[in-house]
């Protein structure tokens, strides 16, 4: 007998579109998504209608019925087409059956049934339907065990799994940032031939690669989607900069941590304490160069010296082979990364007021992200030692707070600016009036002179009468 999920779609838009296939004498189902989402009784504003109709033709008549106003949008091509109602997203297509060319993503595509449609899905939890059909409204068409894999929490394809990624290598990805996202085991042998197929990653584009990407680093914990791409194999394909974090030199006894797995416990803990996904990026990629920089010095160990640095230099490569964007959000992952070391110095030395300036003054108003990505970074075995950075870090948030309320350095300007120098001195463009405003930003960070116009005059007339120079006046 056929669980019965009426209840569930017991709602205007169902009916409307159950409606609307009897009168076109066709049969619709909703499927994927929307009845995974519902049976996790999670909250999903996606609704795909399958018909074994003209998908557009459902699709406006529908949207006829609900408002006569709304706007629908089709694709002849496709055979697709879609709407919003009341924040929802409806999108309505024909049954169909797919083939694949080897060198493409992109199917040859043939009306079919509902058992073609649902044989060419990724996963049995997204082949799962629900019918909008009068004689058998609400039943759940399950053919491949959709439901018993959510209780199970697996994914799987429905059919061969070698045949499924290789016609669509993108699965691959979406299997992993599904079982990121959900929690869930992906089944041995599906793993398996994902590791199998890892070099047709090469015909994906390199957009929807970076959008399930991104999909994994918004998750709650995204260090379970890359131990899976790293366990496959496609981490080294897609990512190789991380890939290369990997493993533990020893050197007289002395090793160092796994920088792999030190940066994806970095990357957990920001999550916990931000939904800002170029923080997160950050964080992914904040020891990048360790690689790079590695070096083992008797006496003091192994050393990383400038990785922060030389990090921050190879965002852009990274940013433009993968195609994340090449604007101020990868200048704000170069920053971060640049300047992730500065806040941890400062916790292990005596917190000067000068060394607090300068780091309030280079991050500007992304010192709090900053702060919070160096806590993250805070990933010691010793206990006292990491009661004793964070105790610490307290300190130089304090400071920062102090010294930001009286100073106002965070983004300043110099009070006196470059051509108020030049009328002075009756100076063009030269390198002596870089100097003075240099020398006057400076002795504001380091507490010579406060922030503000007068004692600025005062000591730009004294740096010009030690480099010879007059005021005209």
């Amino acid at each position: 007998m056929k669980e019965d999920f009426s209840n569930y779609i017991n709602t205007n838009v169902f009916k409307a579109i159950s409606t609307q296939t009897s009168a076109l004498n066709t049969e619709s189902y909703v499927i994927g998504g929307y009845v995974r989402d519902l049976l996790l009784e999670r909250p999903s504003k996606d609704i795909d209608v399958v018909t074994t109709g003209d998908g557009i033709e459902l699709a406006k008549n529908v949207a006829k019925a609900l408002n006569p106003k709304l706007k629908v949008n089709y694709f002849k091509n496709f055979g697709t087409a879609q709407f919003k109602y009341k924040g929802i997203d409806l999108e309505f297509v024909g049954a169909r059956k797919e083939s694949y060319n080897r060198d493409s993503r992109k199917p040859v595509v043939e009306d079919g049934t509902i058992e073609d449609d649902q044989n060419r899905r990724d996963f049995t939890i997204n082949a799962m339907a629900i019918s909008l059909n009068e004689h058998n409204y609400g039943a759940l068409i399950d053919p491949f065990g959709g439901r018993n894999d959510l209780e199970s929490q697996i994914i799987r394809t429905p059919l061969n799994p070698d045949i499924t990624f290789d016609d669509d290598p993108l699965r691959m990805m979406r299997g992993i940032r599904f079982a990121t996202q959900l929690g869930f085991h992906i089944e041995d042998e599906t793993l398996t031939a994902i590791k199998r197929n890892r070099k047709r990653i090469s015909i994906v584009s390199k957009e929807r690669i970076v959008d399930e990407l991104n999909k994994i680093m918004m998750s709650s914990k995204p260090s379970i989607g890359f131990i899976l791409l790293d366990r496959t194999g496609l981490l080294e394909l897609i990512l190789p900069e991380i890939s290369a974090l990997k493993g533990v030199n020893i050197v007289n006894g002395v090793g160092h941590k796994d920088n792999f797995l030190h940066t994806l416990k970095v990357l957990d803990r920001v999550v916990e304490h931000t939904d800002n996904l170029w923080l997160r990026w950050a964080a992914l990629l904040h020891d990048v160069a360790k690689p790079q920089t590695k070096k083992y010095i008797e006496g003091q160990g192994w050393t990383f010296h400038g990785h922060n640095y030389i990090g921050s230099k190879m965002i852009p490569r990274i940013f433009r082979r993968i195609k994340l964007p090449l604007n101020e959000k990868m200048k704000f992952v170069q920053k971060i990364v640049n300047l992730h070391m500065r806040p941890i110095v400062l916790s292990e030395e005596e917190v000067s007021d000068s060394a607090v300036r300068r780091m309030l003054f280079e991050a500007g108003d992304d010192i709090d992200d900053l702060m919070t990505l160096c806590e993250a970074d805070i990933t010691s075995k010793n206990e006292t030692k990491v009661k004793q950075y964070l105790a610490n870090f307290r300190l130089v948030r304090q400071k920062l707070k102090e010294i930001e309320e009286k100073d106002a350095v965070r983004n300043f300007q110099p009070p006196v600016k470059g051509e108020d120098i030049m009328e002075i001195f009756g100076l063009k463009p030269c390198r002596e009036v870089g100097d003075i405003k240099n020398s006057i930003k400076e002795a504001i960070l380091d507490g010579v002179i406060h922030n503000n116009y007068d004692e600025a005059y005062s000591y730009m007339l004294e740096k010009a009468k030690e480099m010879g120079l007059k005021p005209l006046k």
